[in-house]
């Protein structure tokens, strides 16, 4: 009975996974899914098997003996797939990127037997077909085409050939003179070099031409009228590996990128359409990108200058192709005002006269209407004082730099003489109760002066002085600033917020100073004395802890009514903006606690501290912070440690206090198979350096070996020397089973002649006849 399309599949990938956790074992799968794939086989397995493939032949883990030897196996299969009518695209491109992966293994095979003409004539085959499907398939084959194209180009050119007398590192010079010269050849990248010119099925005067030819027929893309941008890139893309392994062909793939111009097709296409710019993008990008790349490998090279020159055309075409819509207006050629000088000799014409600023108004005169010099109604009742001063600052300071300079003097001249004129009405005013005579002009006697006695007589009928319309004595005292009106507890806890973030926002540029990496004062130093990033930390750190404290959980509460509100505002107050740095100061040290777990150790210890200093003041239980933010910190960082991660011991050993629920969390790693060894190392140097929690890490330790069967083994040497009573009592470890088979692989119907309890998949525990095997049966059931 044939088993269905999908169980076969699922059975395929188990097997790939198989190969993909051992690669000892792609003899055995891939000779066993050849049967299973070929040209015969239903759609979706000739998918499987062509991705396999180009997967396997891909893969570095396969070592370049074992690809020579199942290049020559997969041959005929991938020739039977290429010529199969109306084959599916996808099933094409893997086909085609096996081909490039395996050619140089063929060619190496060849050029070691050369009377093995089978071979090369399918490979010759395929080669063939490859390059005719090379312009009529679809643009993901084509790519697929161009890397065949390059890789035959790579191999059939000459290229670099070690030096024989060097040896490899652990040969001696008689191993190294032993060696066959088809020994030394596998030492050399696979090229024309290495090929005899006698050579009966591929002599290099007939392999170079044809190379020649199809590097021709690459760089032919950057002539082209109207090219394809996904050829385009693909080419360049490959170039980069010619140009850097094959010196002797360099020369002409350089003088073809420098002669392409990826924006040639610009002005064929109408309308440009987004798709036309970011192919045109593309394409430059990528070229830049090469020629980038040639010339930081050789920066003094003969090509040095051109690139650089080419280059700097390409990113100046660009600026002007893509940046031609953004770009503001210029200049005008001619003056907004008027004609310019010349002009206005040539035409007659004259400028036109500036606008005189209207006369003053009758009666008292403001310093608006004094400053005012037009006659637009609409801006004079204007209220500026309605717009924001920063407003105002963005406007005046551009009206400034461009202000024609004659019309700012015309401006300030009618201001001044403004001013001129007022101050001469003003002291005309003044004047004029001074010249105001008396009603009766004939009173007046110039010749009159009063005797001595007159003027005694006249001061004694004054009346007397009245002390209390006397001018008091000022003296000044000391000025005061009134104080400013006090914060909402909304105002208070958001300007508390913003001055947090500001300090973070310090702390993430700030780098450590070198004089504090190289002084180490110990306990004599100054916390937050050198005002650089530690001490900013302490300051951050202690004002999370010791700022709030005596005032949470009601301990500032008095009995009357009024001060108890306050308080209670006050406490709220306080403990959000702790809790806010605390909240901020989690999410700075997880986002790279490796390299921040000291300022996380050192906040650590504060909390430890103050919960200590307010619990014995007062005197009964109080929230405890430091057990709360050390484990979610621990929460934090433990899903992102691996195996070989010294954060956590150092995070255990640092941290003023332990308890059960921090070791519970570290066996917790010991349900991950790969973290077991992270769990017992840290338990253990808990109870190496750590004597007041040795016991409940030694009880920890126990419970490792207890419940869980990865950490036995390692467990059981740490309690051998602590606690040895515990392997008395236990007996003997117990064997492992085998590991069961992946849990995704499906029993196959049984074939008729085998027992009916025996599997026919292939596991992890099997040998590799037992594999092949079973994959035989699974072809013969498909």
């Amino acid at each position: 009975m044939a088993v269905p399309v999908q169980n076969q599949l699922s059975q395929l990938d188990a097997a790939r996974q198989l190969v993909l956790a051992d690669a000892g074992l792609y003899p055995q799968i891939v000779q066993g899914i050849l049967p299973i794939v070929g040209a015969n086989a239903h759609l979706e397995l000739r998918r499987w098997g062509a991705d396999f493939l180009a997967e396997t032949f891909a893969s570095p883990q396969l070592a370049p003996q074992e690809k020579e030897r199942f290049s020559i196996l997969v041959l005929q299969i991938l020739r039977e797939l290429l010529e199969l009518p109306a084959e599916d695209d996808s099933v094409v491109k893997s086909v085609i990127q096996t081909a490039a992966s395996i050619y140089g293994p063929v060619i190496r095979y060849i050029i070691s037997n050369p009377h093995d003409s089978p071979t090369w004539d399918r490979i010759a085959a395929i080669k063939s077909n490859i390059l005719r499907r090379w312009d009529a398939a679809s643009s993901g084959v084509r790519v697929c085409c161009i890397k065949f194209a390059q890789r035959v180009v790579q191999v059939q050119t000459p290229g670099i050939i070690a030096d024989p007398r060097v040896r490899e590192p652990g040969n001696n010079i008689g191993e190294a003179e032993g060696l066959t010269e088809i020994q030394r050849s596998e030492q050399n990248e696979v090229s024309l070099a290495l090929v005899p010119r006698d050579h009966p099925l591929i002599p290099p005067s007939r392999l170079e031409p044809e190379a020649l030819g199809l590097l021709d027929r690459l760089l032919n893309v950057f002539h082209e009228e109207t090219s394809d941008p996904i050829a385009v890139d693909a080419t360049l893309n490959c170039l980069g590996i010619l140009i850097r392994t094959r010196q002797n062909i360099a020369t002409r793939i350089v003088n073809a990128i420098l002669n392409f111009n990826p924006f040639k097709q610009a002005s064929a296409i109408s309308p440009m359409t987004l798709k036309a710019k970011l192919q045109m993008k593309s394409m430059e990008r990528t070229t830049r990108t090469v020629l980038l790349n040639v010339l930081r490998r050789n920066d003094n090279g003969p090509f040095a200058g051109r690139i650089k020159q080419y280059v700097d055309r390409l990113m100046n075409a660009r600026l002007e192709f893509f940046d031609e819509g953004s770009r503001k207006r210029g200049l005008p050629s001619e003056p907004t005002d008027g004609l310019d000088n010349v002009k206005r000799m040539r035409l007659g014409a004259e400028l036109p006269d500036r606008a005189a600023p209207p006369p003053l108004p009758p009666g008292p005169i403001s310093h608006a209407q004094l400053f005012t010099l037009t006659g637009d109604r609409g801006l004079s009742s204007f209220d500026v004082t309605q717009l924001p001063l920063d407003l105002i600052v963005r406007i005046t300071l551009p009206v400034l730099h461009h202000i024609d300079q004659e019309a700012l003097d015309l401006a300030v001249s009618a201001v001044r003489s403004r001013i001129q004129m007022v101050k001469k009405v003003q002291a005309a005013q003044a004047q004029v109760p001074q010249q105001t005579l008396g009603d009766d002009e004939e009173d007046y006697e110039p010749d009159f002066e009063p005797s001595r006695e007159q003027v005694l007589n006249q001061n004694n009928t004054l009346p007397p002085e009245d002390p209390l319309l006397e001018p008091p004595d000022l003296a000044l005292g000391p000025f005061k600033l009134p104080q400013p009106p006090p914060l909402t507890p909304e105002e208070t806890e958001q300007i508390g917020k913003g001055t947090i973030s500001r300090v973070f926002s310090m702390m993430s540029v700030l780098d450590d100073s070198s004089a504090s990496k190289r002084q180490k004062s110990g306990l004599n130093r100054l916390a937050g004395g050198s005002y650089d990033k530690d001490a900013w930390m302490t300051l951050i750190t202690r004002l999370a802890t010791r700022a709030p404290a005596g005032l949470e959980e009601g301990d500032a509460l008095q009995d009357n009514d009024a001060e108890s509100n306050t308080a209670v505002a006050k406490e709220k107050i306080n403990r959000s903006l702790s809790d806010g740095i605390r909240e901020t100061l989690w999410k700075f040290i997880i986002e790279d606690f490796r390299l921040r777990i000291p300022i996380a150790i050192s906040w650590l210890n504060e909390e430890w501290f103050n919960d200590r200093i307010q619990s014995q003041a007062n005197k009964r239980p109080r929230k405890s912070h430091y057990e709360y933010w050390m484990l979610r910190i621990l929460d934090s960082i433990l899903p992102f440690l691996d195996a070989k991660d010294k954060v956590l011991i150092r995070f255990l050993s640092e941290i003023p206090a332990l308890d059960e629920k921090v070791l519970e969390r570290v066996k917790g790693l010991a349900r991950d198979p790969e973290r077991v060894t992270l769990a017992v190392n840290a338990l253990h140097y808990l109870i190496l350096v750590r004597p007041p929690v040795r016991e409940i890490c030694i009880d920890a330790m126990e419970d490792l070996y207890r419940n869980f069967d990865d950490a036995r083994l390692p467990a059981s040497k740490i309690l051998k020397k602590v606690r040895p009573k515990v392997l008395d009592n236990a007996g003997p470890m117990p064997v492992p089973p085998p590991p069961p088979p992946p849990e995704n692989v499906k029993s196959p119907t049984p074939v008729a002649g085998e027992s009916e309890g025996k599997e026919n998949l292939p596991s992890a525990t099997v040998n590799g006849e037992g594999m092949k095997a079973a994959l035989d049966r699974v072809a013969a059931a498909g």
